[in-house]
């Protein structure tokens, strides 16, 4: 099919349901994959500049492709996690930034309502300025970069084109990854690790950090539930409940492996950026809480153990194996 190009023979699925995520490949999609196997589902991941075996490699903003693709795997479920979340990489390639988060966005919304498929779409917490926390599913976004304006104009129109979709925001994300530049949360790790020289970290901006183990178990909970209740649709918010600057990530993640944290200043100055961010767009969840559909954040200092171990010089030859 034009833009597509299968990660090799798919095993027969059975009578399993079908999940198709997108962004596969990615710090999310992984995590995503990996909750809905655990669940028995049969799932088909995509991924276009990391695809890799298992995956299917596809242009999602390409029309063809991704009617195509809908057609061969015919997925009862969509959770569309590919997008270029970035915020300052936006501000630099806007255009194709937009063509992600806002046309591939609308092509799947319309393409899933058309098959019948459940269409789940991952937005941000990034909608919101910041100014008036916490911030309810009702409450009016006033997003203050491209980022946060292509993923609510991505919000609108996946509920203009497939009006029983699930919207998911949450918050910044971390997890297992395959380097630890892929999230801006463990990107800190090189600096708590450098303790050679001083290094100031923001200690403005509260950020709520959020296990992508978590928003997978959700993704899957809230999709299984809306396949038995048409009545489950429309926006929900999931995060962790820890509020933290990246100075306090930082000092928790030099704590986690017994390391000094001296070198780490906070920075209480908000400084001028290229890039404006929300100071706290916390998210009220309760939305999740009430469908008991929601699950128990992991701790911080647990979970960022569990993805950082593998980044620590006597571990240095297990990641070489896993990755």
């Amino acid at each position: 099919m034009p833009g597509c190009q299968s990660g090799g023979s798919e095993e027969a699925m059975g009578s399993a349901p079908r999940v198709l995520v997108t962004g596969a490949s990615g710090l999310l999609g992984r995590a995503v994959c990996r909750e809905f196997q655990s669940g028995s589902w049969s799932v088909i991941g995509t991924a276009y500049r990391r695809a890799r075996p298992r995956l299917i490699r596809c242009d999602l903003t390409d029309e063809d492709a991704v009617r195509g693709l809908l057609h061969e795997h015919k997925p009862d479920v969509i959770v569309h996690c590919a997008a270029e979340r970035r915020p300052d990489i936006v501000e630099r390639h806007t255009e194709a930034a937009v063509n992600l988060n806002v046309h591939a966005t609308s092509m799947l919304a319309k393409e899933a309502a058309l098959c019948g498929a459940t269409f789940l779409y991952i937005s941000t917490d990034y909608v919101f300025d910041g100014r008036n926390p916490p911030y309810g599913e009702d409450d009016t976004p006033n997003p203050l970069n491209v980022y946060g304006r292509s993923k609510l104009e991505g919000e609108r129109e996946t509920l203009r084109l497939c009006p029983a979709a699930l919207i998911l925001r949450v918050p910044i994300l971390f997890g297992e990854v395959e380097s630890v530049s892929e999230s801006a949360v463990t990107c800190l790790w090189l600096r708590v690790q450098d303790t050679t020289e001083s290094c100031t970290l923001d200690h403005c901006q509260q950020r709520f950090p959020t296990d992508t183990r978590d928003v997978a178990a959700v993704c899957r909970k809230l999709c299984e539930r809306a396949r038995q209740e048409p009545s489950i649709s429309g926006i929900f918010h999931f995060s962790s409940n820890q509020q933290m600057t990246k100075y306090e990530m930082g000092v928790s993640m030099a704590r986690a492996f017994n390391l000094p944290c001296d070198h780490l200043i906070p920075l209480t100055e908000q400084l001028a950026a290229s890039t404006l961010r929300p100071m706290n767009s916390q998210l009220n969840c309760s939305r999740l809480e009430l469908l008991n559909l929601s699950v128990e954040p992991r701790p911080f200092n647990t979970a960022i153990t569990d993805c950082l171990w593998p980044f620590t010089p006597d571990k240095r030859w297990r990641q070489t194996v896993f990755h």
